[in-house]
C-alpha cells in the first residue's frame, strides 16, 4: 500500500488496514449565526493499492461539530490487463463514530451508515436524506470511517483518489422510517408466489422500488423480499408500495469475498456484516444474528462463476439454498446436482431449494423464477415457516402450477415438503400433475437413485414404489431439448416428499 500517512495495519477479519485520519479544521463553530450553511470544506487524498491488498482499507475522517452533511466521492484507474485477468474494482461505504468493529462477543457495527459497493462514485448523508444505499441521520461529530474495498486489483496496482466534503449548518429533520407491514390480505392456507432475491437502486439495481413493486404485481406475485447488497437502506423504501395484494419482507444479500447469502425476512433495520471470509471466525455469529432477527439464512447462487461468488462457507446453519437464480443456466444445473446429493447426505435435515430472479434491471424478469410456498396465510411468519419447512416448489412463471403427492395403501398421505411414514414394503403411489406446462415439456420423477419415470408434462405422471426403494421423490418439469447428457432447461421443480420406512404412528 503506497501512502505515507498509513497509520497501522491490522490482521484479522478478511484483512484490513487503517490510514492516518483526514482532519478538518473546526467547521465554523456550527455554521453561520443565522443557521445557514457555510462554505463546504473538502479534503482529498490519493494512494495506491498493490495486488494482494487487504480486503478493506479504512480512512478515518475527523468530523467536527456543526456539520450538516458529509459527502464522499472517489475514483480509481482502470489499466488494461491481459485477457483472463481481473482488472481494478473498488467498493466503498461508510461508518459513523458509533463504531465499525464486527468482532467481539456479539456482532457489533452500530455505526453502519451505508454501502454502495462499486455501483456509485459518490454519495452524501444528512439528517433529512441520503443517497440510496445509505442511511439518513445526523452527521455526528467524531471519527467517521470511509471504507474502501479493493474487490480485485490489476497486476499494475490500483491508484485511487478520495474526496470528503463537509457542509456546515443546522441539521435538518430526520424522517421517521416506514417499514412494510408484516401481513397482507391472504387466502388463508394456500399457495403463495414470491421472489426472494431482488435489487433496486439501493444497491446495484437499475429499477426503483416502485418499478419493482409494479413488476412483481405484473408477474402475479404475492410477496417479495428486499435483498440489497450489504445495506439495509432499502428496508424503508417501500412506503406506499406494499399493500393488501403484496407482502414485502426485509432482508439483505450479504456479499462476502467467499460467496453471497440472503438474510431473508429479518426484522427491519437488521444489519448483517459482510467483512469476513470463510477462514475467519465470523459467519456463524452472523447466522445466529439473522435467526435472532426472525430471518432465514439462504446461500445464493452457490456455483456462480464470478469472482467472490462461489459459496465456501458450507451449509451448517443454513435454512434453504437458492439453486435456481434467474434464467436456467449450467450454474444452476451444478447447484441442482449438489443439492440432490445433499438430500441423501443430510437425510431428514435436508435443505429446501429456492428459486429467485436476482433481477437488477429491465430485461431481467421479476419472478423468473419464483418460489411458490404453501403457507397458513400471507404473513411474514407464515411465509418464512413454509420456506423453512420446504413446503414449496419453483417455477419460471405464474402460468405454471404443480401438484405432487404420495399416498400409501393404508391411507397415509404427504405433499411437497412433507413426509410419508409407512411400512417399508407398503405400496406407495406418487402422482404428479402440472398445469400450464410449456408445449412439449417433459415431466420427471427422481429419487435417490436418479430419474425413475418421465413423460409428457401435460399428461402428468403416476408411479408406484415403496419406502424401502426410495427415500424421497421429487419432480421436475423440463423444456424440450437438451444435449443427450443433460435435459432441457428447467420450467418447474419441487422440493421432495420424504418416504420414511417406519410403521406409521
Amino acid at each position: 500500500m503506497h501512502r505515507r500517512d498509513m497509520l497501522r495495519s491490522t490482521v484479522g477479519m478478511a484483512g484490513a488496514v487503517t490510514l492516518a485520519p483526514m482532519d478538518f479544521a473546526r467547521a465554523a463553530d456550527g455554521g453561520t449565526r443565522d443557521g445557514s450553511s457555510a462554505t463546504p470544506l473538502s479534503r482529498t487524498i490519493t494512494g495506491e493499492l498493490p495486488t494482494g491488498a487487504p480486503d478493506f482499507v479504512y480512512v478515518p475522517v475527523e468530523v467536527p461539530r456543526g456539520v450538516r452533511e458529509i459527502a464522499v466521492s472517489y475514483s480509481y484507474d482502470k489499466p488494461e490487463v491481459p485477457e483472463g485477468t481481473p482488472g481494478n474494482a473498488l467498493d466503498i461505504g461508510v461508518f459513523d463514530p458509533r463504531g465499525t468493529d464486527p468482532r467481539g462477543g456479539a456482532p457489533r457495527a452500530e455505526g453502519f451508515r451505508g454501502w454502495s459497493g462499486g455501483f456509485r462514485t459518490e454519495f452524501a448523508i444528512s439528517a433529512e436524506r441520503a443517497t440510496p444505499g445509505y442511511l439518513p441521520g445526523p452527521v455526528a461529530p467524531g471519527t467517521w470511517h470511509v471504507v474502501l474495498g479493493p474487490y480485485t486489483v490489476a497486476p499494475q496496482g490500483m491508484r485511487y483518489e478520495l474526496t470528503v466534503t463537509l457542509t456546515t449548518g443546522r441539521p435538518g429533520r430526520m424522517p421517521k422510517p416506514v417499514h412494510p407491514a408484516e401481513r397482507a390480505r391472504g387466502r388463508g392456507r394456500a399457495w403463495y408466489r414470491g421472489d426472494c432475491h431482488l435489487h433496486t437502486v439501493h444497491s446495484d439495481g437499475r429499477r426503483t422500488p416502485a418499478e419493482v413493486a409494479t413488476a412483481a404485481r405484473t408477474a402475479g406475485l404475492d410477496f417479495i423480499v428486499s435483498t440489497e447488497h450489504n445495506t439495509t437502506s432499502g428496508h424503508a423504501a417501500w412506503e406506499g408500495l406494499f399493500g393488501d395484494d403484496l407482502l414485502v419482507l426485509c432482508g439483505e444479500e450479504v456479499t462476502t469475498r467467499n460467496g453471497h447469502y440472503l438474510a431473508l425476512g429479518t426484522d427491519p433495520g437488521t444489519f448483517v456484516d459482510w467483512r469476513y471470509r470463510a477462514r475467519d471466525d465470523a459467519y456463524e455469529r452472523w447466522v445466529r444474528r439473522i435467526h435472532r432477527a426472525g430471518g432465514l439464512v439462504v446461500p445464493a447462487h452457490p456455483n456462480c462463476p464470478y469472482v467472490g461468488c462461489q459459496w465456501k462457507f458450507g451449509y451448517e446453519g443454513a435454512d434453504a439454498v437458492e439453486l435456481w437464480n434467474g434464467p436456467w443456466t449450467p450454474d444452476d444445473e451444478l447447484a441442482l446436482a449438489a443439492w440432490d446429493n445433499m438430500l441423501v447426505e443430510r437425510g431428514s435435515d435436508w435443505l429446501p431449494a429456492l428459486g429467485c430472479s436476482d433481477a437488477h434491471s429491465e430485461g431481467q424478469d421479476v419472478g423468473l423464477p419464483q418460489t411458490v410456498v404453501h403457507a397458513d396465510d400471507l404473513t411474514r411468519g407464515d411465509v418464512l415457516a413454509g420456506i423453512r419447512a420446504g413446503r414449496s416448489y419453483l417455477t419460471e412463471s405464474s402460468r405454471i402450477s404443480v401438484e405432487l403427492t404420495a399416498s400409501d395403501e393404508r391411507g397415509g398421505h404427504a405433499t411437497i415438503g412433507g413426509r410419508l411414514r409407512t411400512s417399508p414394503t407398503a405400496d406407495v403411489t406418487v402422482r404428479l400433475s402440472v398445469d400450464g406446462a410449456p408445449e412439449g415439456a417433459v415431466a420427471r420423477l427422481l429419487t435417490d437413485q436418479g430419474e425413475l419415470l418421465s413423460g409428457p408434462a401435460a399428461n402428468g405422471l403416476e408411479w408406484r414404489t415403496t419406502a424401502s426403494l426410495a427415500s424421497y421423490v421429487r419432480a421436475e418439469v423440463r423444456h424440450p431439448g437438451g444435449d443427450g447428457r443433460l435435459p432441457g432447461a428447467m420450467a418447474a421443480m419441487t422440493n421432495p416428499i420424504r418416504l420414511e420406512a417406519a410403521p406409521p404412528r
